[in-house]
């Protein structure tokens, strides 16, 4: 069955409120940061702090005034209550599980024995006594509610328990990809996030004087907002704020076109196949025109300030190769993945290969190796939308977007013809 054209665009899982709530009472830790050092220089501290603190703002927005915790997609129903503590000790096994799942292959691979993931492993010296500790009471009030309470780690649990028979292999792999998810992105972003919090909190704003200054903290700065947020969204998923892995991407393809972005697969990838950058900037191209560095430079800032805004518009919620709610306000309000296209638009504007100093033919063949990494967001764009298309809330964003979006010119254009809709009943 065809799907027809929608008339009104979805709600967004995060209001924009919620996501402007989030932005400000990130701001705000900043500011304290800065101003009183709570913690000393102890940036792991000061940067829990600043998660913490923006996580408390987007809930307590989301639960007393969407009242996210009452949706349907949170598979809570508290009109139903079947508390169970045998169910309860089966998921919070399943919890002990988890964690174990990712220590076991942070022990296994060499890549994260390094002294670069340090600061994350002093964060999860804080971070898991905690959990383990309010784990049990969480997972109770949760389970009790639940519609359908044997979920990925009850099957965990099941597993751990050695009771195979009662494993449904299905939800338990969505349920450890889930995590795999999460161990592996979430030390990249949070030794970003500790590196970028070092420099923001020893920036001295006096001494930004000109653009060029301006444009290096705000280009860092902008890029900070992006992995503070991001990893903050990774340690929240919680069911209660319906901010929870509602699935995770189950195709090889979707894993590798995302992987290969990011350390430590990217130093292979970017080095030897699409080292596309030619050592010539557009600072030395344009610095002897201070109006065109100045325009040049402006239009840089406002394709990372895009590419930030998407990520503040996902609130709790964000987490690469996940759905975990579809997203249609921000800059989702004019096209789909407009953090993809912004970021690919700064890389031409950035490395300008186009005017590689060797020769003509040097500039066409780094232009045909940044034509091959933005090939390869595309796909990472496409493969999320088949994941994505699983689910008719996301279709009729998609639908409605090709009618309504900045892009719709693109439907004549068959090659970026949006290929995942499924056919939905009306």
């Amino acid at each position: 069955m065809a799907v027809s054209a929608v008339s009104q665009r979805p709600p967004s899982a995060t209001h924009r409120a919620v996501a402007a709530v989030g932005l400000a009472s990130f701001l705000l830790a900043i500011v304290i940061l800065r101003t009183e050092h709570p913690f000393g220089g102890n940036v792991v501290r000061s940067a829990l702090f600043l998660m913490a603190v923006t996580a408390g703002a987007i809930f307590l927005v989301d639960l007393g005034w969407q009242r996210v915790h009452l949706r349907p997609s949170t598979g809570l129903n508290f009109g139903h209550d079947d508390p169970s503590r045998s169910r309860t000790l089966v998921k919070y096994v399943g919890l002990l599980g988890s964690l174990g799942f990712v220590a076991l292959l942070y022990w296994l691979f060499p890549e994260y024995h390094g002294a670069f993931y340090d600061r994350y492993y002093e964060m999860l010296w804080a971070v898991v006594p905690p959990v383990l500790v309010l784990g049990l009471p969480y997972l109770f009030l949760i389970d009790r509610h639940m519609s359908e309470p044997r979920d990925g780690i009850w099957h965990m649990g099941k597993l751990v328990t050695l009771h195979w028979s009662a494993v449904d292999r299905r939800m338990l792999g969505q349920h450890l990809l889930g995590w795999l998810i999460k161990g592996f992105f979430l030390p990249l972003m949070f030794v970003a996030m500790c590196d970028g919090l070092d420099k923001l909190i020893a920036v001295d704003l006096g001494q930004l004087t000109s653009f060029k200054p301006w444009f290096d903290f705000l280009y860092d700065f902008f890029y900070f907002i992006d992995v503070g947020l991001v990893s903050m969204g990774y340690l929240m998923t919680l069911r209660l704020t319906d901010t929870h892995i509602r699935s995770a991407e189950p195709t090889t393809l979707g894993w590798a076109a995302a992987l290969v972005c990011y350390e430590p697969l990217w130093s292979l990838v970017g080095r030897d196949y699409l080292a596309y950058d030619t050592g010539y900037t557009w600072g030395t191209w344009l610095w002897d025109t201070p109006l065109l560095y100045c325009a040049w430079g402006g239009m840089i800032l406002a394709l990372v300030a895009v590419y930030a805004w998407a990520t503040v518009s996902f609130g709790a919620r964000f987490s690469n190769l996940t759905h975990r709610g579809i997203i249609t306000d921000g800059p989702y309000r004019w096209t789909k993945h407009p953090a993809y296209i912004a970021k690919n638009l700064s890389w031409w504007l950035i490395s300008i290969p186009f005017l590689a100093p060797d020769s003509p033919v040097e500039a066409v063949r780094h232009c045909l190796l940044l034509l091959g990494l933005n090939g390869l967001y595309l796909l990472r764009a496409k493969t999320e939308e088949w994941h994505l298309s699983r689910d008719p809330e996301y279709v009729r964003y998609a639908l409605w977007i090709e009618d309504h979006g900045m892009f719709r010119f693109a439907r004549r254009l068959p090659v970026l013809h949006h290929l995942a809709f499924r056919a939905v009943e009306d």
